[in-house]
């Protein structure tokens, strides 16, 4: 399928590993301009001029480093087609363990990051004339998952967010929608399951396993696997598609909501 994207100009902050980089690679392989963004400088360097591709060097924690990633977007370009946070994460402890500090901290990191950059981004955004902005959520906002109550919880408020920009939003021709993956491979899911196979005295394929028997689907999704949906949601294909959350998830979440 066409997506309709070629010489769109796109910006996809967390693009240097994993759903982020997939979903660059994605709008990139349709025709989009794809510019990168991460914290990491260094790996942000290699990963991007090994794709041809731009990037600014941004920590969409930091409000200054938000800043500076506005300001240089403005400073080389006339207008956002397209927007992708692929920001956020979760935090794995059970409740009465979590301090006030990790609730702020993971609160920075899947919301306020988020706010940040759309925030910062939308004169370029107002340009562009039927901008589309692309949201990462995740499955847990609708199902929680165990021991990660912080995360749940900040989640389920990123639905609220895109369903609240989406509305305010869409008078001025910017189309706001998110997708939430379950779970997927990559380096974070990787690490995870090594630091769980030490532990246990098992293997890094036991454990993802057996974190694979909660999905319908029977296995864990590929990054290109989410990075698809994303693209179509930030294409004028989706059109008719405004304020959603959409569950790339393999069948893991249950609810009807």
């Amino acid at each position: 399928m066409d997506l309709r994207i070629k010489d769109d100009l796109a910006l996809v902050v967390g693009g240097s590993d994993g759903i982020g980089l997939a979903t660059a690679k994605a709008l990139a392989e349709d025709g989009a301009r794809v510019t990168i963004a991460s914290r990491d400088a260094t790996a942000l360097a290699g990963v991007a001029t090994g794709l041809g591709m731009d990037h600014i060097a941004c920590d969409a924690t930091q409000a200054e480093s938000v800043e500076s990633l506005v300001s240089t977007w403005e400073s080389r370009h006339d207008r956002l087609d397209i927007l992708v946070m692929a920001v956020g994460g979760s935090h794995r402890s059970p409740f009465e363990k979590l301090t006030d500090d990790q609730w702020r901290q993971n609160w920075e990191f899947n919301i306020l990051a988020t706010v940040r950059v759309v925030r910062g981004l939308l004169p370029a955004l107002r340009r562009a004339g039927g901008a589309r902005v692309v949201l990462f959520g995740a499955a847990g906002a609708r199902m929680p998952y165990a021991e990660q109550i912080v995360s749940n919880v900040h989640k389920a408020g990123h639905i609220a967010l895109v369903k609240t920009l989406a509305a305010e939003l869409i008078p001025e021709g910017i189309r706001v929608n998110a997708v939430s993956p379950g779970r997927t491979i990559t380096r974070l899911w990787r690490n995870r399951a090594a630091t769980m196979a030490k532990a246990e005295g098992t293997t890094e394929e036991a454990i993802l396993a057996r974190f694979a028997e909660d999905i319908p689907l029977g296995r864990f999704g590929a990054a290109e696997e989410i990075a698809d949906v994303a693209a179509f949601l930030a294409s004028p294909r989706s059109s008719y598609v405004v304020g959603q959350s959409v569950a790339a998830d393999g069948g893991i979440g249950r609810g009807l909501l």
